[in-house]
This record gives C-alpha cells, structure tokens and sequence, in this order.
C-alpha cells in the first residue's frame, strides 16, 4: 500500500472522520450534531501537529507526508465541512452561495500557501516566536460554534450573522498581517471554550427525538431525586 503508516497521522485521520459524520448529520438536518463533530475535529486537530513531532526519527518524506494530509484534512474539515453546515442552516440563497464559494477558495489559497512557506522554511518567526500569516481555516471550528451556542440573542438575524462571519473568515484568511501562534496556556483556554461548546450543545440536543429520552430530563430528574431526598437544603 501507498502511503506512511504510523502513529502520528491517527489524529488527523480521527479529525477527518469527525468531519465525514458531520457532514452526514448537517445533511440529514442535524445541525447541533453537525457542529459537535465541527468542534471535535477542531480538537483532534490542535493536538495532531504535537503528536507527530513526538516523532523524532521521522523521516523527511514522512514529515512532507504529514504536512501534505494535515492540510488535505484541514480543507475537507474546515473548508468544505462549515460550508456543508452553513448552506443546510439557511445561507442558501444565491449571495449566500458566492460567499461560501469565497470562504471555500480562501481557505484553499491559504492551505498551499502555508504548505509553501512550510516546505521552503519561510515562516515567520519573531522573537523565537512562531507567527501565523492570516487567520488559520482551523479558527472555524470555534467561531461557527460559538455562533450557533449565542445564537438565541439573535435568533431573528442569525443567518445575517453567520453570514457576516464566514466572509469575514473568508478576508482573514487570505489577508497578509502577523497572528502569534498560541502557545501551550492560550490553547488549552481555547480547548476548555470548545469543550464547554461541545457539552453545552450535546445538553440541548433534542434527544427524545432519537431515543425516547433527553439529557436534561435526565438531570432534572436526578436533581428533584436528590431534593425530595433531603440530600438538598434548597
């Protein structure tokens, strides 16, 4: 078989599944669902490049290899995928149409550029600091997030504001100004936004739907159990 197998890709493949069972759910009008797996390759993602560089002894077609998937992965999950969701929950008219199409193209024209200053070594660092040129296509998979968790104090403009945001993206990403890297104690801050998103949409979901039984009778259950019992004062 083509191909490098080994344990530093595992992420980035985990990541494009998330996508694939997104997609499916965006599609099938599931899109809570669809966001959660946005959300989760965003996850696996943030920690697949630290993983592969556990790899001391890759070689050099191997590293070429990874940065050629991961951003193979990265078009699919954060490219495609958001434009899957943002079409299937209202941005369907012909203007919404050409700024998904935009955000698509921006976020391929960034992809092989960062593949090129990648390759040639010509990222810019600052200070030993490593720099981002543009908005990362991986900052999707906090923003649609959060715009679909706040999307009740705007429920009447929210197509409106989705769509402000994927142009908005899409400018970002092909626009040439310096964004810091961020490092170990900014990331984690953004794991734990991303988790409290997944977990927060995972509560609303309307699981009754599925399975005769949702997350939040559950614990409201649980709690006037724990009330009737004594167990609390309140």
């Amino acid at each position: 078989m083509i191909g490098f197998y080994n344990y530093t890709v595992i992420l980035t493949y985990l990541s494009l599944a998330s996508s694939v069972i997104g997609m499916a759910c965006a599609i099938c009008g599931m899109l809570k669902w669809a966001v959660c797996c946005l959300a989760i390759s965003g996850l696996f993602d943030a920690f697949d490049g630290r993983v592969a560089r556990t790899k001391k002894d890759r070689t050099e077609d191997e590293k070429s290899f990874g940065i050629q998937i991961d951003s193979l992965c990265d078009m699919v999950c954060f490219g495609v995928f958001p434009v899957i969701i943002c079409w299937n929950a209202g941005m369907n008219t012909a203007l919404s149409f050409v700024i998904l199409l935009f955000y698509c193209l921006a976020g391929l024209i960034r992809l092989a550029y960062y593949n090129v200053m990648e390759i040639n070594g010509k990222q810019f660092v600052k200070d030993g600091k490593k720099y981002y040129t543009g908005l990362p296509i991986t900052s999707v998979a906090v923003v649609l997030p959060i715009i679909f968790l706040i999307s009740p104090l705007f429920e009447n403009y929210f197509i409106y504001v989705m769509t402000f945001f994927m142009l908005l993206m899409g400018v970002l990403f092909i626009s040439n100004f310096k964004l810091k890297k961020p490092d170990t104690k900014h990331l984690m801050i953004l794991i734990i936004i991303v988790a409290v998103i997944i977990v927060y949409l995972l509560y609303e979901f309307s699981w009754k739907e599925y399975f005769n039984w949702n997350i939040k009778d559950f614990f409201m259950h649980k709690f006037r159990n724990l009330k009737e019992g004594g167990f609390l004062f309140f």
